[in-house]
């Protein structure tokens, strides 16, 4: 029997049992089932045609710094590892003061002309910019181990998925993914959940927890990304981006 011409209507009694949490009848209930299945798929057709493919919800918040206030005592990178790996760990912090302390980004090569203690004295803090879509370090991972983590949505590494290829230090353009030897895990800023502790621990008042901003376009890159993304990756992307 065909039903195609057939229209169907919910009673306002029926809408009333539904507000009110109330039971209705056998015959309500499959009319109810049939209208949210048209709805769904009306719902889906439209995502599959005109919403966008979210890869990565938006980061909440960000660590910024202020190079002219920075000191270089590198308290920040202690409370980092002390606070999330339980050891003084300069080396594996997510907040990067070390590399930069004598020469600046740019290394030994500028001499004094160059920044940090042997330079102009300009202490640059890296820091991880909580990337928008797409997200380099986590592309790169081929076991889906950089995910997001709520209230503040930042990537953060899953260490029970993580098994140590490195290959995520080798996609960030700023080198801002840490490993610990220790654990044979990649690890990353996470901001704490919200409450950050090298900005906490910062004397001089240089590290701010902010909203996000998308700061990716504002700080040249470090390294040229070396990381391979699989092709399935890379055929999502294309499909997404159409390119």
């Amino acid at each position: 029997m065909s039903h195609d011409n057939e229209k169907y209507e919910i009673s306002p009694e029926t809408l009333n049992c539904i507000a009110l949490g109330q039971q209705f009848s056998r015959r309500e209930f499959l009319l109810i089932s049939g209208v949210m299945v048209v709805a769904v798929s009306a719902l889906e057709a439209w995502a599959a045609t005109e919403a966008p493919l979210i890869i990565m919800d938006q980061a909440k918040g960000l660590v910024i710094a202020d190079p002219t206030k920075c000191v270089g005592c590198r308290r920040c990178e202690l409370a980092c590892t002390e606070f999330n790996d339980g050891k003084a760990s300069p080396t594996t912090a997510r907040i990067k003061i070390t590399r930069n302390l004598n020469f600046g980004p740019k290394g030994l090569h500028t001499g004094q002309r160059g920044q940090g203690i042997w330079g102009n004295g300009l202490v640059i803090q890296d820091v991880c910019k909580q990337c928008p879509h797409p997200v380099p370090c986590a592309n790169a991972c081929p076991n889906d181990a950089i995910v997001v983590k709520p209230p503040t949505n930042a990537r953060v590494v899953d260490p029970n998925k993580c098994v140590g290829c490195r290959m995520c230090q080798r996609a960030c353009p700023w080198e801002m993914m840490s490993f610990d030897s220790d654990t044979n895990k990649a690890t990353k800023c996470f901001l704490c959940d919200g409450n950050p502790k090298c900005v906490e621990a910062c004397p001089a008042g240089a590290l701010s927890y902010i909203p996000w901003r998308d700061l990716t376009d504002k700080t040249l890159p470090r390294a040229v990304p070396s990381a391979v993304v699989s092709p399935e990756k890379a055929q999502t992307c294309n499909d997404c981006h159409k390119k």
